[in-house]
């Protein structure tokens, strides 16, 4: 059994919005990440990966996110032994300015260019990867 989990790359003036997860969390507490969150049971439904994301990034960063595109999916396994479906998706906000709205999941949030992502010596191989077929996808 898998846990499905949505991450939106969003990119606003040529940079990339990445939250600091909370120290809180479970699962990466403290590192840098795309903002998303798990998909939740909800019987029969449609566009439930598109609506997660949505709902995900207005619950922990304030914004409306628009343009959703697939850019990859991949799996994982968490510390706890839980195996996990990430799917990310390119999209950008439709108005506002994200701040770290759901303090048990967020920490701070901050706008970084790929070229800062790809050197920056603290973030996980798979977000560099992400970033780059994100951007790709442009």
């Amino acid at each position: 059994m898998f846990v499905v989990n949505v991450e939106g790359a969003i990119h606003r003036n040529g940079k990339w919005l990445l939250i600091r997860r909370s120290e809180k969390e479970e699962h990466a507490g403290g590192m840098l990440s795309l903002v998303g969150g798990k998909c939740e049971i909800e019987g029969f439904s449609s566009d439930i990966l598109e609506r997660t994301l949505i709902r995900e990034v207005f619950e922990e960063v304030g914004i409306k996110v628009i343009d959703l595109k697939y850019v990859n999916s991949s799996s994982f396994v968490t510390q706890a032994g839980i195996n996990v479906i990430d799917v990310v998706f390119l999209c950008r906000p439709e108005s506002g300015e994200p701040y770290a709205k759901s303090t048990e999941e967020v920490d701070g949030v901050l706008w970084m260019a790929t070229s800062e992502i790809l050197r920056h010596q603290e973030l996980p191989e798979y977000l560099k990867e992400n970033i780059k077929l994100a951007e790709k996808a442009l």
